[in-house]
């Protein structure tokens, strides 16, 4: 059986890295913000080319700190409508509601998946104060249009960024304003998930937020910690979101590898694009900017398609079977029509692609795709 992630060989060549850090931190006696969580910020950072990393306890928080820290600096209030893509997964959409703010949904182009920014105009009121673009499977949205858009209506730009670690602009579709950028350096500020299927994937959940807005990145330090910077002294009202020492122990053990495992995926995703050749299939468009933290493929007999190659011994996953606007927690909107939206969720499947994908499983993938 190809397994679609196998998480345990991905991590079995960081075991004795791991069992260091364990060792270390467990010496060392501080559990909790220590030298593990200040260096993985710092190199996160660098990394993304931004000023500030603030680690959180996962994706979604980081998103929800994100908004929150805006409304306390004034920037949002509560009622402040975003602009979000119709077919993200939920938790984009749950942060924007978490934080006491109103999603408005637009419709993604079919070709990347991203948000359209065509539409993102016909969708702005006085009430819109963000977009939230979302990097999905791992390919870059449309960053200089959306920006471009948002400074000439007075809008925050919001990156979720939780499956494009290492993304970058160093494509043809970018000009010299936005060359040779990361994800989590496009936008006001942008949250990360470190969640273990991730192209940089801890033990558990984790999760950050990057920022080049020194006042944010400031708040956000207090919010995650109760709303304090200092023991017993609250500024804000908070929550406890902190990045676990633990975990940023083992993403700093990682992080140095991130590229390299990019550059894997790149290369199974390059030959799918070219090998696989079946006119029932739909495949992604190649970018440069595109990490395949997922590598989703669009057919019309969506389940049978992926019974057969069950039957073969391939694990597909779908990401993700019900829109949001179809979600029973969303029953108010159960009526609203997004017909691309509604498409991509009925016939999107991902294919296996990792790190350690062996040239056998990618050929047979292959072969099995080409016979269906």
């Amino acid at each position: 059986m190809i397994k679609f992630l196998d998480l345990q060989k991905i991590n079995a060549v960081y075991q004795e890295q791991f069992q260091e850090k364990l060792n270390l931190v467990l010496d060392n006696g501080w559990f909790i913000l220590g030298d593990e969580v200040q260096s993985f910020e710092r190199n996160f950072a660098n990394y993304c080319g931004a000023k500030h990393c603030i680690g959180v306890g996962n994706g979604l928080d980081a998103l929800v700190l994100i908004f929150k820290g805006y409304i306390q600096l004034g920037k949002l209030q509560k009622g402040d409508e975003v602009l979000v893509p119709a077919n993200t997964y939920i938790a984009t959409i749950l942060a924007i509601l978490q934080a006491d703010l109103v999603p408005v949904l637009v419709e993604p182009r079919l070709e990347t998946y991203n948000i359209n920014p065509d539409l993102i105009s016909a969708k702005i009121t006085p009430k819109t104060k963000a977009i939230l673009a979302v990097h999905l499977y791992g390919q870059l949205a449309e960053m200089e249009a959306i920006n471009n858009l948002a400074e000439q209506h007075d809008l925050l730009v919001v990156e979720d960024a939780a499956q494009a670690h290492g993304a970058s602009t160093q494509c043809s579709v970018f000009s010299a304003q936005f060359a040779e950028r990361q994800a989590g350096n496009l936008s006001h500020a942008a949250a990360f998930s470190f969640y273990p299927g991730k192209n940089l994937g801890a033990i558990g959940d984790a999760g950050a937020v990057t920022t080049n807005d020194t006042a944010l990145a400031k708040v956000i330090h207090s919010l995650r910690n109760y709303g304090s910077d200092k023991k017993y002294h609250n500024e804000y009202i908070g929550i406890n979101s902190r990045l676990d020492e633990l975990q940023a122990a083992f993403l700093n053990v990682k992080l140095p590898h991130l590229d390299a495992d990019n550059d894997k995926r790149k290369e199974i995703a390059k030959r799918y694009l070219s090998e696989i050749k079946n006119d029932k299939i739909v495949l992604p468009i190649s970018e440069q900017s595109h990490v395949f933290h997922l590598f989703v493929i669009r057919t019309e007999n969506r389940d049978g398609l992926q019974e057969y190659l069950l039957q073969n011994g391939i694990e597909t996953m779908i990401h993700y079977p019900i829109p949001p606007h179809k979600q029973r927690a969303f029953a108010e909107w159960n009526s609203h029509s997004f017909p691309i939206t509604e498409k991509i969720h009925k016939e999107v499947l991902s294919l296996p692609i990792s790190p350690v994908m062996t040239i056998d499983e990618v050929d047979f993938v292959i072969k099995i795709l080409n016979n269906y």
